[in-house]
């Protein structure tokens, strides 16, 4: 079947050009959100891990900023709004994509209601509420995702803008901690008996741990789904993401190293919020006002995970992979229906979830599952890369043809694959011993869904189109299932 080239339209792109590196630099930091991230898994990364959680986010960190170099070559060559989805489709297939397809909303998805929740009890804890009801969180759980719905579609570049002021109380927020913890500095105390006693922790739940903390080490690549919003699709997609992930770990790097000097072990384990702890011991006097950096954190995670997912959605409806009425725009430039569905669906999870405790726990294991479906989702990004940079980079433009190879990528491409292969397959091995024995059952039921959403779209491979973003024509070229 031939080729059909054409013209961009308005309906097969996000947005206007508009954001720069420092655009997509506060993106990729902010949708990390290194203080909401300590604040909501602190205490379980502790209780995993002991006092080995800061090497327990390295070893995580470590692949994932090997992978931040993958994601700016990937960007290079195929600059999309899918990101990972569309890098799959291109190297690894049709069928391949699809099943990544669903792993990145199923890792994208179940991380908003655990975003959301936390940000209502904030604001309610701010405004002196310490115990809130159920419709008390509820009721603030939709007035926070309604907010970040509206910072969504009103564009990409108003997106930044706020991104950038909620950034500002963040980054003052981790300056203070800093400077505040240097002054409170001491040698880590385990447990309350003994200053010198060694936590016992094994090697399986730092395992764990690993995965879980991918939960707080993601969000950088914000940046690879916003490409085609991009000033220069080509070159700051990838390039604002590696940013990204330098800062956050230099954050987390001397985050942790100060709650770790200023609080004993067992007080961390003990608290669920560990940052609010912190500041009740360091700085009892203003603690409360701790909560506005930390709730600005929360904030910007909540509706830049929620970008992310939207420019997947996005992109899936304009390949026919999901319904096309995900692609509309409304007069901002802003998919509409990719913004609205899945955060107002993940309001309904959290209502479910809070209203209906007798199905709680079985709630909390399907939102603890999001970090394994986010390693699982930056390992096909590492096998990708590595089939790309084998046999495809030399035929691949806008520059494979000059004969160029690159070699530390290719190397790190496989190094990445294999560590996390390791760290999900030893997460399917323990996890349920380790977070609950539901685990493995969640776990299951999600990847087989998976399958199943596969086996659907088999139905529907008339309809399903490939759409290639040329940025240097400003033209789209749309190809059979086929080609």
């Amino acid at each position: 079947m031939a080729k059909r080239v054409g013209l961009l339209k308005k309906s097969t792109r996000p947005a206007v050009w508009g954001l720069t590196l420092p655009d997509l630099s506060s993106l990729s930091i902010s949708s990390v959100a290194p203080l909401f991230s300590m604040a909501a898994a602190g205490q379980l990364l502790v209780q995993l891990a002991g006092a080995e959680v800061l090497w327990a986010i390295f070893a995580v960190a470590i692949p994932f900023v090997f992978s931040s170099w993958i994601f700016r070559l990937l960007n290079h060559h195929f600059p999309n709004a899918g990101a990972s989805y569309h890098w799959s489709r291109r190297v690894l297939g049709r069928r391949v994509s699809q099943f990544q397809s669903w792993i990145l909303m199923m890792a994208y998805f179940w991380s908003i209601p655990p975003i959301m929740i936390p940000a209502a009890e904030q604001s309610l804890s701010l405004l002196g509420i310490a115990r809130p009801g159920a419709w008390d969180v509820v009721g603030f759980s939709l007035l926070w995702i309604s907010f970040a719905a509206t910072v969504l579609l009103l564009g990409s570049r108003v997106t930044a803008r706020v991104t950038q002021m909620f950034l500002l109380a963040e980054v003052l927020g981790v300056t203070a901690m800093m400077v505040i913890g240097l002054g409170h500095w001491h040698p880590v105390i385990m447990t309350p008996a003994d200053n010198t006693a060694h936590l016992s922790v094994r090697w399986q739940h730092i395992v764990i741990a690993m995965v879980v903390a991918a939960t707080i080490v993601d969000g950088w690549e914000i940046d690879s789904y916003a490409a085609e919003e991009a000033t220069k699709p080509r070159i700051t997609p990838g390039t604002g993401g590696i940013i990204g992930a330098l800062m956050v770990l230099a954050y987390y790097g001397l985050s942790w190293s100060v709650m770790l000097h200023n609080v004993p072990l067992f007080v961390l384990e003990s608290h669920r919020d560990v940052l609010m702890t912190w500041a009740q011991m360091v700085i009892p006097s203003v603690q409360r006002w701790a909560l506005i950096p930390i709730l600005a954190s929360t904030a910007g995670s909540l509706w830049l995970t929620t970008f992310i997912l939207s420019r997947a959605l996005f992109a899936m409806g304009r390949d026919h992979i999901l319904p096309s009425v995900l692609t509309r725009f409304n007069r901002f430039k802003a998919p509409i229906w990719a913004v609205i569905t899945p955060s107002f669906v993940a309001f309904g999870i959290v209502c479910v979830n809070l209203l209906w405790t007798s199905i709680t726990s079985w709630f909390n294991l399907v939102l603890s599952s999001a970090g394994f479906f986010l390693v699982l989702e930056f390992l096909f990004d590492s096998i990708t890369a590595s089939v790309f940079l084998s046999r495809q980079h030399r035929m691949s433009l806008p520059h494979g043809f000059d004969g160029h190879q690159h070699r530390f990528l290719q190397i790190i491409s496989w190094i990445t694959s294999l560590w996390l292969l390791t760290m999900t397959g030893f997460f399917l091995i323990y996890g349920g011993q380790v977070i609950g024995k539901g685990m493995d059952g969640v776990v299951g039921t999600l990847l087989l869904a998976g399958l199943v959403f596969v086996l659907i779209q088999r139905k529907h491979e008339g309809l399903e189109t490939l759409f290639i973003f040329e940025p240097e024509t400003v033209m789209m070229k749309t190809s059979s299932p086929k080609q």
